[in-house]
């Protein structure tokens, strides 16, 4: 029980309204911890709970320490203004009964309106790196007496090239302060440079890695010919899978828009959600869903971090993810808190090699799916498991016998070691002679 942690009587009338029963592993093993004030780098995959589990003791400790002057004093860093407005639905979830004020600092709000939050100095910022860092330029935020300091995704930031923002910010903030860093994996390999003077000996929670399945979402594929094969598939899926919401992720935004259009031709309720575009079209989709007039979203992997939908059971990945962290948080948009959900890989022969490398990476055994109704002329590669063996059966042999004739040349060479041979002129015939014999020249 949550009660245990010994938490703000504020803080636990609002868990309570929330209806959490039970704490997640993540925020068991991280609350306590930083309540002692320990700086902590902790692992844990998409939807575990790490949200409550970094407010829920800031939170505390901001309640009962004494406020100073002036001044920030909690800044929570994420990669995406989609993460950062799923903290701010949290934390005013969670502060609902205290005295604790925040600004949502990101892109899509005016500079100056921006600039008006700092004035009210509010206890919390929640923030994008480069819309943060361009008020710090402007001398905007003070975070002089900052005393908490929170990266969510800090391998997502690493990924998007952020890591020179986020150590200009930090070398902004009190040193005094304590540092939690969350991280789907701790083996990135930028990680160790992020952590160097931002942690000072910081206890590690590895609850998993980003290896680990999520045990209650079955992965499927279906082989496909090309795009427009995709789009028919996607299209009988949609109608014959039973689900209340789902999520359909593509690499490019001009493919969302383009199954965005193909699909609702199909009459099927479809938003569409990519990085291009407006702030304010962004929140009239989301909203959309999730008051249910639509119940499928295309979407680009500006959405695979930082939505958190209720209800989303199914998820297609119309394009393979580029690499097995994608994949990670594509799929862990369903399957939440525990319930069942199910993700399907649609596969083009381009993609075969991408996916089987990822499902060796992130040890998934996908469960192979035929569509009787949509069968296309691709079957998956021509060479099975046997023929495999058989190919490299045969590549050995070619190997081998290369090997015996390079033998055999090197034994030859050895035979004609100390062998005086006769200097090459014109008509003379280039033999080896005994030792001790001069060859005879021919008289011209």
């Amino acid at each position: 029980m949550f009660s245990e942690f010994d938490l703000d009587k504020r803080l636990l009338k609002a868990v309570d309204k929330l209806g959490f029963q039970k704490p997640t592993p993540v925020q068991t093993a991280t609350i306590p911890q930083a309540m002692d004030h320990k700086d902590l780098l902790v692992s844990s995959e998409t939807g575990s709970g790490k949200t409550a589990a970094f407010l829920l003791p800031t939170l505390h400790q901001l309640l009962t320490r004494s406020a100073p002057e002036s001044g920030s004093r909690m800044l929570i860093l994420l990669p995406t203004r989609e993460l950062a407005r799923q903290v701010m639905k949290h934390f005013k979830q969670l502060a609902e009964f205290t005295h604790l004020k925040f600004a949502l600092i990101c892109g899509g709000e005016t500079f100056k309106f921006q600039r008006a939050l700092f004035r009210k100095n509010p206890e919390v910022i929640i923030a994008t790196p480069g819309r943060l860092l361009e008020h710090i330029e402007h001398g905007t935020p003070d975070f002089d007496e900052l005393e908490f300091l929170i990266l969510d995704e800090a391998d997502r930031m690493l990924d998007m090239g952020l890591s020179e923002d986020v150590l200009k910010i930090v070398s902004c903030c009190n040193m005094d302060r304590q540092t939690l860093l969350f991280s789907a994996t701790l083996n990135h390999r930028g990680l160790s440079k992020m952590m160097a003077g931002m942690l000072r000996e910081p206890e590690t929670i590895r609850l998993n890695t980003v290896r680990d399945q999520h045990q209650n979402i079955r992965q499927q594929i279906v082989v496909a010919d090309d795009s427009l094969h995709k789009g028919r598939l996607t299209a009988w899926l949609l109608a014959n899978e039973t689900f209340d919401k789902a999520l359909i992720f593509t690499n490019t935004r001009m493919q969302a828009d383009k199954l965005g259009g193909y699909l609702r031709s199909k009459e099927l309720r479809v938003g569409v959600l990519h990085g291009e575009m407006e702030q304010d079209d962004r929140n009239r989709i989301m909203q959309l869903l999730r008051q249910g007039i639509i119940n499928v979203l295309v979407a680009t992997d500006v959405a695979a971090r930082g939505l958190d939908i209720k209800g989303v059971d199914l998820v297609i990945n119309f394009d393979m993810a580029r690499s097995g962290k994608e994949h990670v948080h594509r799929i862990g948009r369903t399957g939440r808190a525990g319930e069942e959900g199910l993700a399907i890989c649609l596969i083009s022969p381009q993609e075969w090699n991408l996916m089987s490398s990822i499902g060796r990476y992130l040890r998934i055994d996908f469960e192979r799916r035929t569509i009787e109704s949509q069968l296309g002329k691709y079957k998956g590669p021509h060479k099975t498991k046997a023929s495999g063996k058989a190919a490299g059966s045969k590549k050995a042999k070619q190997k081998k016998r290369e090997k015996e004739v390079k033998t055999k040349q090197r034994h030859r060479d050895k035979k004609n070691i100390g062998k005086r041979r006769k200097p090459t002129l014109r008509g003379v015939e280039d033999k080896p002679t005994p030792s001790g014999f001069k060859p005879l020249m021919k008289k011209k």
